[in-house]
């Protein structure tokens, strides 16, 4: 078997992985990639990158639709849907692509194959059953990343029960469909296809819908949902489905214990997701697994000297950027960079690029409550900033919670128009440790849908202008 030594392995080319290579290379490491599929993985290639093509088509077609509202005539307003899904894999292929181009101008070595541990510091790389080379680095990286969570009876059989890779290339476009699951992912489905046309009904286990957001922000988003058109059944679990030519029959049983059926042309399975923890040689080591996922401290590592998890495989929040960010944090700390600070999952910002989109940093106001916090709340509504009336979008809210005694932001809550572009405000304000007072002397440009963000903060100390 053949041998070659790096300085640093990763094993997995995701956003997580090629990032880590990246920069190991600039901080002068001898860095690897290993990848078995596609480079810029799930989320470039299945994940964010190509649902938010899709997405962008539906938000076009439904402006489009809304032509007359903007003193516009649009006529013969269709959908070509093989066009639709070949865009997404384009701009998905042409990111890949990019990807690829990025590690080979930082000379990061581009291994094809299944990486998998023959102890520390040892990685076996086999592919399609060949015979295996071996790879040594006194530090690995695994950035292996995670599948769709398969519930026992719910299993998805790649026809009418769906994952998250059939949704994104239907050959069709479903009549009626039922999301199990109301997270990111399954909001953004269904928001896409009932934007489209189809007839829309999510399921989900907890509550309320987007049941990691702000309670006000999840009733506000449930309220518009319900506008649409789209059907919403919370407190409910699907206990049994029977897939047939004609569609699929499902089981719902709801919050007062009764059960109804429902059919629909398809299903699309949203309930989480799991790290892919297996076949990769974790048992040759002293690393742990825990729920599916790799245990790892504040900088990464496992309980195996060398041996480094980032990611999805190292569990929530199950977001590119905060891989992204392990995997510099992950090498830096290797190279022995100083002034490091491990991630505070609290400054990681999440978005759903529904209609409407939905973002939110930090902690919510019933959990800043739950950690003793004595809290300043601001709101400020869409419907009192001029761009967002302009823009034709007036109904949202961005919403504040400030530590009382402080000053200090403690999280923000957004959903309306763009906001998945407002959110990095706050993200930036929370990692300079930004106080009210701070934000509330900072300029804001005008006519923005930012400045909502300033009134928000203003309004929690009871100083707002414009509401």
């Amino acid at each position: 078997m053949s041998e070659t030594s790096f300085d640093l392995i990763v094993v997995g080319g995701g956003p997580g992985g090629y990032v880590a290579a990246i920069r190991a290379a600039q901080l002068g490491l001898r860095a690897a990639v290993v990848e078995r599929a596609h480079l810029g993985g799930i989320c470039l290639n299945w994940g964010c990158i190509p649902t938010k093509a899709l997405l962008r088509s539906a938000e076009v077609y439904r402006q489009m639709t809304h032509a007359d509202a903007y003193g516009l005539t649009a006529s013969n307003v269709g959908i070509d849907l093989p066009k639709v899904v070949a865009r997404s894999r384009a701009v998905a292929k042409q990111l890949s692509g990019g990807v690829a181009h990025l590690l080979k101008k930082n000379k990061v070595a581009v291994i094809d194959g299944h990486g998998r541990l023959d102890g520390p510091g040892r990685l076996i790389v086999e592919k399609d059953g060949a015979h295996g080379v071996l790879l040594t680095a006194p530090h690995i990286i695994l950035a292996t990343g995670a599948r769709a969570r398969v519930l026992p009876g719910l299993e998805p059989d790649g026809r009418r029960v769906w994952t998250y890779k059939e949704a994104m290339v239907p050959e069709t476009l479903p009549k009626s469909l039922l999301v199990v699951g109301s997270g990111a992912i399954g909001i953004e489905f269904a928001s896409f296809f009932h934007t489209l046309g189809t007839e829309t009904t999510v399921v989900e286990v907890l509550d309320r819908v987007l049941p990691v957001e702000d309670a006000e922000i999840s009733a506000l988003a449930r309220k518009q949902f319900e506008k649409q058109g789209l059907r919403i059944h919370t407190g409910t679990t699907v206990t049994a489905m029977d897939s047939r030519d004609d569609g699929v029959t499902c089981t719902l049983k709801g919050p007062d214990g009764k059960t109804r059926e429902i059919t629909v042309d398809r299903v699309i399975l949203a309930v989480g997701i799991t790290g892919n923890v297996e076949d990769i040689g974790l048992e040759t080591t002293k690393a742990q697994v825990d729920r599916g996922h790799v245990v790892i401290n504040d900088w990464c590592e496992t309980a195996e000297p060398g041996i480094h998890a980032i990611g999805d495989l190292a569990g929530p929040p199950w977001l590119a950027h905060k891989a992204s960010h392990e995997g510099v944090l992950c090498v830096e700390k290797i190279a022995g960079v100083e002034g490091l600070h491990p991630l505070d999952p609290r400054r990681i910002p999440g978005c759903t690029y529904c209609h409407p989109q939905i973002a939110s940093v930090g902690l919510s106001e019933d959990k800043a409550k739950a950690r003793g916090y004595s809290v300043r709340v601001g709101r400020f509504p869409f419907l009192g900033n001029g761009k967002a009336i302009a823009l034709g979008e007036p109904e949202g809210l961005v919403k504040t919670v400030f530590d009382d005694k402080t000053g200090e932001l403690l999280g923000a809550h957004m959903i309306g128009a763009e906001v998945t572009e407002l959110i990095q405000g706050y993200a930036t304000a929370m990692t300079l440790e930004t106080t009210e007072a701070d934000l509330m002397h900072t300029v804001f440009p005008h006519p923005t849908l930012s400045e909502m963000m300033h009134e928000s903060v203003l309004d929690a100390f009871g100083r707002a202008i414009h509401f």
